[in-house]
């Protein structure tokens, strides 16, 4: 899992309509990368749309936000036109970036044991470095202290 001050892995991963988003291709912009469970679930839909909301206050800090989950692109493109969502959702279904960051763990609910997605977000400055990394983070929190690490 990258640390804040390390270079966060540079990774290429299809969006809602299917084109490649690389890292790389970013660089001179911040980025906020949150990661969520499930798409159009409850407390997703309160991330990601608290990050909609306050979108202005990211494109004047010179930054974009991408999402990140392991659902696949049609799901997340459905939500993307259903919540009016600004930014780019990343479909990691094989969840290699998700396992590479550390947050695709066992979880438990009602007492059944399965795999998913930690919710987590980090904030990359303009060479590709964490200024800021929270796991296990909910979702207002995430969008106040992603927003405020800009």
């Amino acid at each position: 899992m990258p640390a804040k001050g390390q270079p966060f892995p540079d990774f290429t991963l299809p969006n809602q309509d299917g084109q490649t988003v690389r890292l790389s291709d970013l660089r001179g912009k911040k980025i906020i990368l949150f990661a969520f469970p499930k798409a159009n679930t409850s407390g997703c839909t309160t991330q990601a749309c608290g990050f909609r909301d306050r979108f202005p206050q990211v494109n004047t800090s010179n930054a974009v936000v991408l999402g990140l989950s392991p659902d696949a692109q049609k799901d997340l493109k459905k939500w993307k036109e259903k919540e009016g969502l600004q930014y780019d959702l990343l479909s990691d279904v094989d969840q290699t970036l998700l396992n590479e960051l550390g947050i695709w763990q066992e979880k438990s609910m009602y007492g059944k044991k399965y795999m998913g997605v930690v919710r987590s977000h980090w904030v990359i400055d303009e060479e590709g470095n964490v200024i800021d990394e929270q796991v296990k983070v909910t979702p207002e929190d995430s969008v106040k202290k992603a927003l405020e690490s800009l």
